[in-house]
This record gives C-alpha cells, structure tokens and sequence, in this order.
C-alpha cells in the first residue's frame, strides 16, 4: 500500500464511511466496481424418467365416453346403409322414375312403379307453412321472456310452453281433425276466395274448407314445433353480454332498441339454428299428420288446400303391405330419402347454431 492512500484515509473528513485498505471487500478510491451477477435460482429436481399419472377413473371415463360418440356414429352409419341395402332392389324393380314420378304402385312386386314427388310436395308445403307460423310467434315468446317478463312470471310460463313437447302426436292429430279444423273453415275458404289468383293459395285436390289438407296439418305442426324453437331462442337471447345491453341503456335506447341494436343480432343466427332444428322434427312428424290429411287418389295441385300423404304418413299407411321384401323395399327407399333430408337439415341447423352467440362469454 502508498503512503499517499494512506494519508487519504487517515485524512477523511469525519462522518464518512471510509472501508479501510486491507479489509476484505474494500473498494480502493478510484478504482472501478466490478457488478456481481446474482446465482441464478436452482431449479426443482424433476423425477427423471418417470411418466404423468393417470387415474383409473380418469381412463374408464374417457374410455366410456369416446366408446359412446362412436356408438352413436356407427349406429347412424349402420342405419343409413341398412336403408340403402334394403332399398336397392326395389329400386331395380321399379318401373317409374323414382325422383320424379307421382305414382304409388307397390301391391305387385312385379309391376311396382313408386315415387317420391307427390310425397315430397306435402312433405314440404305442409313443413314450410308450420315454419313461417311458428318462427315469429317462437321469437315473439323468447324476447317476451328474457326480455320483458318479469321473473316470477317468465319462469313458469317457460315451462308452459316447454309443456307442449310433452303432448303425443295423436292427441295432436285429433285435436286438429276435430276440434281446429271446422274452426279453419271459413279463414280456409276467405283464403282461397280472396288469394285464390296466387297460385299456393288457388283450389287444392280437396275442398278449401274440408279441413284435411295442409293448411291445417302446417298449423298443428307449428303449434307442435314451437317449444324446439322457443327453447334455443330463449337460451340463445340470454347469452347477450350484459353490457352490450347496458351499453345501448347508458346511450338512452328504449327496450325495443335494445332488443333491435344488441339482442337480436347477437341471437340471431342461434334462432334461425333452432327453427332449422324444429324444421327437421316437423318434416319427420307421422301420427299427426295421418290423423289430419285425408288420403286421396289425385295428384296434388301445389296448393296448401291439397290433401295426400308424407313421407312418414305413407310409411304408416302401408304397414299392411309388409309381406315381400320388394314391396317392403319401396317404403324403406321412401323412408331414405326422408332420413337423408333430416339428417341434412339438422347438420345445418347445427352448422348455423355454432356460428351464433350461444354458449360464448
């Protein structure tokens, strides 16, 4: 050590820290201080080699419900390609063109001619009228009661309406031959008579006002597919985020404003999703619609006062006619082409519900 260190330690003005020289840690004056980097931390030990632990429920869980999504797979596939299987020769056999004819000829297996156009009109037209009844008054009742109700009301009148699921067919079916139908009669007949030049609304192949025809049988239909409706609707609205709502409140809208600005566009596709869901249970429906549509031997005039048979109803009806595979095997081709329309028209109200709010945050 210098003389001239030590004389500036000796030196130093009182009150200071001074390290003195030889100390283990002391800095000299002058001299640069080298930083010192922290150890980094030691990381936990890790248990070499060993795998994660499964628990045996945790395995028979996921075992059972994988084993359960393919068994509902393989069922469906299993009965499409039964369907396809059985209806293949009668197909083969058949005399008339199966798509485009109106025919219904099977009591002879060797003179079958059968075709789905006449079945497919009903099918459809008395679909249809059910979808454009039921989809406003559904959404009506959906936005009344996540909207407007109160909740000491909304509750018990939601389970009102989810009530009409529970009716069985039949008592549909008498309800709208014997008790809706001569009620329709005269708004049957002011229908035809006043729209009667639109060509829907013109002279069916029974009369306006027997009440057996599809005017009637899409209106126990409706009444029939609104609880489907109801319930996504009503589901779908209560997922709007609350403070879109408050938001549109805050900035002074009124209720319908509300419900026009940030409810229904937010709902909107989950709504459209259920009535697409109802569409498939009405195209589907049997006893009801053999109960309300009077069978007739003329075509149809593609008019909702026609009267004739659906896919399903004529299925029904020709249960007695079981007795050759031939025969057995134009029902079936009918019943294929009603499970591939169902089929389809669910995947896309299910296609279209996924794109909607429901179940978002």
């Amino acid at each position: 050590m210098t003389e001239s260190t030590n004389s500036e330690w000796r030196s130093a003005p009182p009150g200071e820290a001074v390290t003195p020289p030889g100390e283990a840690g002391s800095t000299l004056v002058g001299s640069p201080e080298e930083p010192v980097s922290p150890e980094p931390p030691t990381p936990p030990e890790q248990p070499g080699g060993k795998k994660k632990v499964v628990r045996l429920g945790d395995r028979l869980f996921q075992g059972v419900a994988t084993g359960s999504g393919i068994f509902v797979v393989t069922i469906i596939a299993a009965i499409g390609l039964f369907l396809l299987v059985r209806a293949i020769p009668a197909l083969h056999a058949n005399e008339a063109n199966f798509l485009f004819s109106g025919q219904w000829r099977t009591g002879d297996p060797e003179n079958m001619a059968f075709g789905i156009v006449d079945l497919a009109w009903i099918t459809v037209a008395s679909s249809l009228v059910a979808l454009i009844i039921a989809m406003p008054v559904a959404g009506g009742i959906a936005l009344f009661l996540t909207q407007y109700a109160p909740k000491v009301l909304a509750r018990p009148f939601a389970y009102v309406v989810d009530l009409l699921a529970a009716v069985p067919s039949v008592i549909y079916g008498l309800w709208g031959a014997l008790v809706l139908a001569p009620v329709l009669k005269p708004v049957a007949l002011w229908i035809n008579g006043t729209l009667g030049w639109i060509p829907i609304f013109a002279d069916g192949n029974v009369p306006a006002n027997s009440g057996s025809n599809v005017f009637t049988a899409g209106i126990v239909l409706a009444v029939m597919i609104l609880p489907i409706i109801t319930g996504v609707a009503r589901e779908v609205f209560e997922r709007t985020p609350s403070a879109q709502i408050e938001g549109a409140l805050a900035l002074g809208a009124t209720k319908w404003e509300v419900v026009r600005t940030t409810v229904w566009p937010f709902g909107r596709s989950g709504f459209v999703g259920g009535a697409m869901l109802g569409l498939g249970r009405a195209l589907g429906e049997t006893v009801a619609l053999t109960v309300i549509l009077s069978y007739t031997f003329e075509g149809p005039h593609y008019s909702i006062f026609d009267a004739g048979a659906t896919f399903a109803s004529r299925i029904a009806l020709g249960s007695a006619e079981f007795n050759n595979h031939l025969t057995v095997g134009a029902y079936i081709a009918a019943g294929l082409v009603l499970f591939i329309s169902t089929f389809a028209v669910n995947a896309l109200a299910r296609w279209i519900e996924s794109g909607s709010g429901k179940g978002k945050k």
